[in-house]
């Protein structure tokens, strides 16, 4: 009971002093400290743009003329028109609108959402592997060491 009375208080101090505007001081201060999250977002939104550097943006009036393509695109379910931006895949089986397909690598999706294939083919793995250890920006604590720079 003697702690239900205390709580009682502290909120009956704290709802008083809300009330003559100085309520301010009794919240502590905290260090604002990126969270994991955050850091892990930063690392996938560098993984997205180096798979969409290595993804070509076409229109989809190009695309129709070099193969049998589509209505609609199977993320958003809209009609594809002749100026739309797509985003061709290495497989070119798959086609999406460009903004459906760059809010799916967002989410640190590095696969077609219908089958599921990598996007970066095995021929261009160690490539990409090797942007991305340069953008992580760990290459830079290993200076001459770097399998980057060592060639390992």
């Amino acid at each position: 009971h003697v702690l239900t009375f205390l709580g009682f208080i502290r909120k009956s101090v704290y709802a008083l002093l809300s009330f003559l505007g100085v309520g301010d001081f009794l919240e502590p201060e905290t260090a604002s400290y990126p969270s994991r999250s955050e850091s892990d977002s930063e690392l996938r939104s560098v993984s997205a743009a180096l798979i969409r550097e290595l993804l070509p943006v076409v229109k989809f009036s190009e695309l129709a003329e070099e193969m049998d393509t589509p209505d609609n695109c199977a993320v958003c379910l809209y009609e594809f028109g002749s100026e739309d931006e797509i985003r061709r895949l290495t497989n070119y089986r798959h086609i999406f609108h460009r903004s459906c397909l760059d809010r799916w690598m967002d989410h640190d999706q590095k696969t077609c959402p219908l089958c599921r294939t990598q996007f970066i083919p095995e021929e261009m793995q160690e490539a990409f592997n090797e942007k991305m250890w340069v953008a992580s920006g760990i290459s830079d604590f290993y200076g001459d060491y770097s399998p980057v720079t060592t060639g390992w």
